[in-house]
C-alpha cells in the first residue's frame, strides 16, 4: 500500500514526498479513505501511530483558495496545538495557493492577531478550546461556514475539563458538519458528546501490537522504604544519559524535585501545566539547545509536548492513570533507537506492574549497589510463586497428620480418596449456596 492510491493532489503528494513517507501507517490506511468519502470518523489509536497525518493530509488536500474558514482543529494544550500548526505549515507550503492558518491559543499577540484577521480570513484555524471560543464570541472568526471539525486527543480534552467548551464550539457550526474525533482511549463520558454531534460515524480502532517499542529496556527498582530522592540521584549519576525525562504525578512534586535536584548541582529543567506560555517556550528552547541533561515533568510532557532525543525515562512515581505509563515510556526508544525506562515502585503498586506485564511489557528487576546495577529475582519468578495454588487448610491438616504418625499400608490411597470426597462435598455445598442465592434474588424482584 502507498499514498498514490488515495488520489491526492500533486501538491499533497509533493508534501508527502518531502516528509519522506513511503507507506501509510495502519491508522492512515483506514482513516484517509473515510475522510476522502466525506464521512465522520471516530478513531482510536495510540500516540505515535501517525494519526495527525491521518486527518491532516486528506483535510488539507480538500482546502480551496476561497478565503473562508473551512477547517477547524482543536487540541487540549498549547503545545499540541503548536505541533499541529507546524505539521499543517509543512504540508501547505507545497500548495499552489496561499493557505492562511490562524493559531488560536495562548502566547499569540492578541493585537497582531486581530489585525491579521481583518486582512485575511483563515481557511484553517488550529487552537485550544478556550481561546478558540473567545475568538468566535468576539466574531473575529466565523465558523458558520466550516465543513470539517477535528477534535484531537479527545480523552485528554475531557480529562482537562475542556469538553464543554468544545461542545459550545461545535454548537455554532453548521448542522451538516463533518467531524473527526481522535483519541487514545474512548471513555464513557465522551460518548454523549459523540452521539450529539455525529450522525452514524465510522468507528476505527487500531490495536497496537506492542504497547511500547521493542528497543526500550524496562527496569524496575523496588523502593523498599528508601528515600526516593536519594535513589533518583543515584540513577541520574549512573552512566551519561543524553536526555533524561523524570516523571512525577503532581505539579507540586515536580516543583519539589526540581528544587531538590537543582540544589544538588544538576543541570535540570521542569515542565508542567502551571508554567506560563513564555516560560514553557523558554524551557523548550533550552531543552532543544541541550542546556539541560535532565527534565522533571508532569504528564503534560508525556502526551502534550514532543521532546526529541530522550535517551532515558524515569517514573519517579507510577502514574495514577496507568495508560500514562505507556505515554511516558513512549518518549524514548523512538525511530528504532535504543531507550531505557526506569520505574521506582512500592509493593502496594505491584498490581499496576502486573497489569503492564500481562500486556507484554517485559521488566527487569534491578537494584543499585555501589554505583552498579544488580539483578534481582524477576517479576515472572515472583508471579509464578504467587500463582501457586494455596492448599485448603483442612486438606493440609489431613496431610500433616500422616507425617506425624506411622500409617498402615494403603493409607496413601485412602487419603487421596478422602481428599477427593472432601472436595466433592465442598463443590456440592457451593452449588447449593448458589441456588439458594438465585432463588432469593428471584423472590426479591
Amino acid at each position: 500500500m502507498n499514498f498514490s492510491q488515495f488520489s491526492f493532489s500533486e501538491a499533497t503528494m509533493a508534501a508527502i514526498e518531502a516528509l519522506g513517507f513511503e507507506a501509510p501507517t495502519p491508522i492512515q490506511a483506514k482513516v484517509i479513505p473515510l475522510i476522502n468519502k466525506k464521512q465522520s470518523v471516530v478513531a482510536q489509536s495510540q500516540t505515535g501511530s501517525g494519526k495527525t497525518h491521518a486527518f491532516m493530509l486528506p483535510l488539507l488536500d480538500r482546502l480551496t483558495k476561497e478565503e473562508k474558514t473551512q477547517l477547524v482543529i482543536t487540541a487540549p494544550s498549547r503545545e499540541l496545538a503548536e505541533q499541529l500548526y507546524q505539521v499543517a505549515r509543512t504540508i501547505v507550503q507545497h500548495f499552489p495557493f496561499t493557505v492562511h492558518i490562524e493559531r488560536a491559543y495562548g502566547g499569540i499577540d492578541t493585537q497582531q492577531q486581530a489585525e491579521k484577521l481583518e486582512r485575511h480570513t483563515p481557511q484553517l484555524v488550529i487552537g485550544t478550546p478556550g481561546r478558540l471560543l473567545a475568538l468566535i464570541e468576539q466574531q473575529a472568526i466565523d465558523v458558520y461556514s466550516v465543513s470539517d471539525f477535528v477534535v484531537d486527543e479527545a480523552d485528554m480534552t475531557l480529562d482537562m475539563g475542556f469538553l464543554g467548551v468544545v461542545d459550545q464550539i461545535a454548537g455554532r457550526m453548521p448542522k451538516d458538519l463533518r467531524m473527526a474525533v481522535f483519541s487514545a482511549t474512548i471513555p464513557d463520558k465522551l460518548r454523549p458528546f459523540l452521539t450529539k454531534y455525529m450522525d452514524h460515524p465510522v468507528w476505527v480502532k487500531i490495536d497496537q501490537r506492542q504497547l511500547i517499542a521493542p528497543t526500550i529496556e524496562n527496569i524496575l527498582i523496588p523502593v523498599r522504604g528508601r528515600d526516593r530522592k536519594q535513589l533518583l540521584t543515584e540513577i541520574m549519576t549512573m552512566g551519561q544519559p543524553y536526555l533524561m525525562l523524570i516523571f512525577a504525578n503532581t505539579i507540586e512534586t515536580v516543583d519539589e524535585l526540581y528544587s531538590y535536584l537543582k540544589s544538588h548541582g544538576f543541570k535540570v529543567g521542569k515542565i508542567h501545566g502551571n508554567l506560563s506560555s513564555r516560560e514553557r517556550k523558554r524551557v523548550m528552547r533550552q531543552i532543544n539547545d541541550l542546556e539541560f541533561q535532565y527534565v522533571v515533568a508532569s504528564d503534560l510532557a508525556s502526551r502534550g509536548i514532543d521532546i526529541e532525543g530522550v535517551s532515558d525515562v524515569v517514573n519517579y512515581e507510577i502514574p495514577k492513570e496507568i495508560e500514562f505509563f505507556i505515554h511516558r515510556v513512549g518518549r524514548t526508544g523512538r525511530n528504532g533507537l535504543a531507550g531505557r525506562a526506569i520505574t521506582l515502585y512500592h509493593p502496594d503498586e505491584r498490581p499496576a506492574i502486573e497489569w503492564l506485564a500481562e500486556r507484554g511489557i517485559v521488566f527487569e528487576v534491578k537494584d543499585i549497589q555501589q554505583g552498579q546495577w544488580r539483578d534481582l529475582k524477576g517479576l515472572d519468578e515472583r508471579q509464578a510463586r504467587k500463582q501457586e495454588p494455596k492448599r485448603d487448610p483442612i486438606v493440609n491438616g489431613m496431610i500433616q497428620r500422616t507425617k506425624k504418625q506411622k500409617v498402615k499400608p494403603g493409607y496413601k490411597k485412602k487419603l487421596e480418596r478422602n481428599i477427593k470426597e472432601y472436595h466433592r462435598q465442598k463443590a456440592r455445598q457451593k452449588q447449593q449456596r448458589l441456588r439458594r442465592e438465585e432463588r432469593r434474588k428471584k423472590r426479591s424482584k
